[in-house]
């Protein structure tokens, strides 16, 4: 068994783990191993914008988890993917790029974790980000993650756009500004017409540094405990076991899944479930694995009048050819578009002071993502309520690395989410039937016309409604008094010194919207946090 010393391991290589990763080995003084479970990104439908149609559904790059069975969406499995991946599933995303809004990094600093407001929060977005828009009080130009506008957009679009200033919602032609509320084009995290995923923003200019280690492949199988202190890990390519040391710190970026089932593994977690599943005790933290929840989305379908959809584009070769040609020679074209055009934020109930759904519409329709498109014109408009209150958990299945844990969401287990899910299918109907968008409708596909009340758009909801793909929570951020805190405001995992936390586990409440711009801003102030800390030591 070999065994290798570093002074900083990082363990995944997603959104967060890319960006601590290229931070601290900016500082030529500290050796850094990066450990990712997955190949290389060199799947040419990583860098394709549209691709992650493709790879929603690869095995070779993605988890392809899925939940146990949900006991408020008619004990249906769903399916969540997750990118494994240089990138992670900032390599597989629909790449809209969204921050949430100022009041959700205001109540994580109100549960007592200082520092992450979102006065706090706002120069590190500005910090990171390469906006084609310039530079402004909400955006910076010379960072070295892509934001683009997209590089495509048809008269259903403008007409759904149309439609749903007619229907009363405002018209936001930034949703990362001053406001968030509104109708208008998404944002991508996109350059050059290509996908700008984590890998490609922070590992590409890295990989020259003769103090960064890239290792992919190399499944972490725990965590080393050492006289309290977290001192390495043990880690596997293929069938070949390794150990690596770190002299100072080890950050774990496996995401809300990875994260704390890799904690649970090492022996970190409830000590009960620990020892129902033959894992030794190594620190009892009771709230790894709470606390899992999820954006739900509901969706739904029309039939359109005019072949302008994707579905009609990719009928024939030609359509193919034309649309890969139009990629190829202009990096423009309906293959740029990410997993919406237009987006709404709005609230359900006129007493909130933010948006509570979010609305993604894309001129496509199918069954289900990652499955053929309708032979007929259609798009699609999906729904998910900004702040779910309904709470799950992770759990080990067996104490070997390599078995899927289990995920329960508990979706709509509160009625709040229940009666937003029904709320946001009414709004959706109300921008449809709006005089801009009437001549493009042939019918209403799903829910359908004969789903006309609350009580059956619940039961619609409940029959086909599935993950949004932004699990967060499980390796919950807060203060002393929280007795289901996993890491502190510093990210440092409580109980065990040497170990911090950095992805989309840590957030107490999931931000509203798109999560993958909060988690790279996690793992730039989690780098920031680290180097501090030393400098300080």
């Amino acid at each position: 068994m070999s065994v290798e010393t570093w002074d900083y391991i990082v363990i995944g290589a997603g959104s967060a783990g890319c960006a601590v990763a290229a931070r601290l080995s900016e500082n030529a003084g500290s050796r850094v191993l990066l450990l990712e479970a997955g190949p290389s990104d060199r799947n040419i439908w990583i860098h394709l914008p549209i691709g992650y149609y493709r790879t929603f559904v690869d095995e070779r790059v993605n988890w392809k988890y899925e939940t146990e069975p949900e006991p408020y969406l008619d004990n249906r499995r769903i399916y969540w993917p997750r990118g494994k991946t240089l990138g992670g599933s900032s390599s597989i995303n629909g790449l809209i790029y969204i921050r949430g809004v100022a009041s959700d990094y205001d109540y994580w600093r109100q549960l007592g974790n200082k520092g992450w407001g979102w006065q706090d929060v706002l120069p590190i977005f500005r910090q990171v980000e390469r906006n084609v828009r310039g530079e402004d009080e909400f955006h910076g130009a010379g960072g070295v993650l892509g934001v683009e506008e997209p590089r495509w957009r048809n008269a259903l679009s403008d007409a759904y756009l149309a439609a749903a200033l007619q229907a009363g919602i405002r018209r936001n032609p930034d949703f990362n500004g001053a406001k968030q509320e509104g109708a208008g084009y998404y944002q991508l995290t996109e350059w050059g017409g290509r996908r700008c995923s984590a890998a490609r923003a922070y590992l590409q200019p890295a990989r020259h540094r003769g103090n960064l280690r890239i290792l992919t492949n190399a499944l972490t199988e725990k965590i080393i405990v050492e006289h309290g202190r977290a001192s390495g890990v043990r880690y596997r390519v293929g069938e070949t076991e390794h150990v690596a040391k770190a002299n100072r710190e080890i950050v774990l970026c496996g995401g809300a899944v990875n994260s704390p089932q890799l904690l649970l593994l090492s022996g970190i977690g409830p000590a009960a479930h620990l020892r129902e599943v033959g894992v030794p005790v190594v620190h009892d933290l009771r709230g790894v694995g709470e606390n899992l929840h999820d954006h739900l989305q509901v969706k739904s379908v029309y039939r359109a009048t005019q072949a302008e959809t994707y579905n009609d584009f990719t009928k024939t070769l030609l359509g193919k050819a034309k649309m890969g040609l139009e990629w190829a020679l202009k990096r423009s074209g309906p293959l740029t578009v990410g997993g919406g055009l237009v987006g709404v934020f709005a609230r359900t109930r006129p007493e909130l002071a933010d948006p509570d759904i979010q609305l993604h519409f894309t001129p496509w329709s199918t069954e289900a993502v990652g499955t053929t498109l309708h032979p007929f014109p259609g798009f699609s408009v999906v729904s998910n309520q900004s702040r779910p209150q309904s709470r799950g958990r992770l759990r080990l299945k067996s104490p070997n690395a390599r078995d899927k844990p289990s995920l329960l969401a508990n979706y709509l287990a509160e009625e709040i989410d229940r009666t937003t899910a029904v709320a946001s299918l009414k709004l959706m109907r109300r921008i449809a039937g709006q005089p801009a968008l009437q001549p493009w409708i042939a019918e209403e596909i799903n829910p359908g016309p004969a789903i006309d009340n609350d009580e059956e758009l619940l039961a619609y909801t409940r029959q086909v409604s599935g993950s949004i793909y932004h699990p967060v929570g499980t390796c919950k951020m807060g203060s002393d008094h929280d007795p289901m805190a996993v890491v502190d405001e510093r990210l440092r995992l409580r109980g065990v010194p040497g170990l911090r936390v950095a992805d989309a586990s840590i957030m107490p409440q999931v931000v509203s919207g798109n999560t993958n711009a909060c988690c790279i801003m996690i793992g730039e102030k989690a780098a920031a946090m680290i180097s501090e800390d030393r400098r300080a030591a």
